[in-house]
């Protein structure tokens, strides 16, 4: 009789900005410096050994046991220019990998993206800097080049997104790009084809739930760190005591129906910029 074969549980740790500073509807995603440092030195307690998206899909291939005892897997989304100035300097303390999903057309720049959260100045990072974080051993990915909402778009439209974003970082950065995430989280079967048709091997969605070894890898789920997370609640997210209801709203945000109201949305608000 075969042994019963558990599946390991691998948190995959959500990160926007590293920063004291946001407008009220970006502060959920702006995780203060010195709390990011307390989850880090956590983990370091704990003896978590993080791992990189692409060498988590890599190694789960050759073996499910080749995983480390305790594996975490650090994500940054968006390429703000406080990760240089707020989580790698931690990052570099411990040795820790990281992935960081960069939208190529603010590099250089600011969030324009994020004009109607009140958040259209936020420094984004350099070029000079993405090298320097690349050259460190912090796996870089794409996340599209202007940041929509993937799922609403003609197909033509997403598949440029999501082309243009890796080849501009493969040109610039002299690297093979191989890992993905979904802006807002969003994607579609459809959208899923795209992705892996670009020659990505791996794209994180959101979810609210723990990925293991045997996760769709063009649907790795993701658990977000928000400013009030603090260490009991961190070790609870490490340990997947995350709320259900967070999951339910985001399933529901994709199915067909909601996805029409997105894509309203996105419409009214292109149609007073083009104005």
């Amino acid at each position: 009789m075969l042994a019963h074969y558990e599946t390991k549980k691998v948190p995959i740790l959500m990160y926007h900005s590293i920063s004291e500073h946001a407008s009220p509807k970006f502060k959920p995603f702006a995780v203060p410096p010195a709390l990011f440092a307390e989850h880090m030195a956590y983990l370091h307690r704990h003896a978590y050994t993080p791992i990189t998206v692409t060498r988590f899909v890599r190694v789960r291939l050759k073996s499910p046991s080749a995983l480390p005892e305790r594996p975490v897997i650090l994500t940054f989304d968006d390429g703000f220019a406080d990760f240089f100035t707020g989580a790698f300097p931690v990052l570099t303390r411990y040795g820790f990998p990281a992935t960081l999903y960069i939208t190529t057309a603010f590099i250089d720049s600011t969030s324009r993206w994020m004009q109607h959260e009140g958040e259209g100045t936020r420094s984004m990072l350099t070029w000079r800097q993405l090298i320097e974080i690349s050259a460190a051993g912090v796996e870089c990915g794409g996340h599209t080049h202007r940041h929509p909402q993937l799922d609403t778009l003609p197909l033509a439209k997403a598949r440029e997104e999501i082309q243009l974003s890796k080849r501009l970082l493969e040109d610039r950065l002299s690297q093979e790009v191989c890992s993905f995430a979904y802006p807002y989280g969003y994607h579609s079967a459809a959208i899923k084809r795209l992705v892996q048709e670009a020659g990505y091997t791996s794209a994180c969605a959101v979810k609210y739930e723990m990925s293991s070894e045997i996760s769709d890898p063009f649907a790795l789920g993701r658990l977000i760190v928000k400013p009030d997370t603090d260490i009991d609640a961190f070790s609870a997210l490490l340990n997947s005591r995350y709320p259900s209801a967070a999951a339910a709203l985001y399933k529901r945000a994709r199915v067909p129906v909601w996805r029409l109201v997105r894509r309203s949305s996105t419409w009214r608000i292109q149609q007073r910029e083009d104005r």
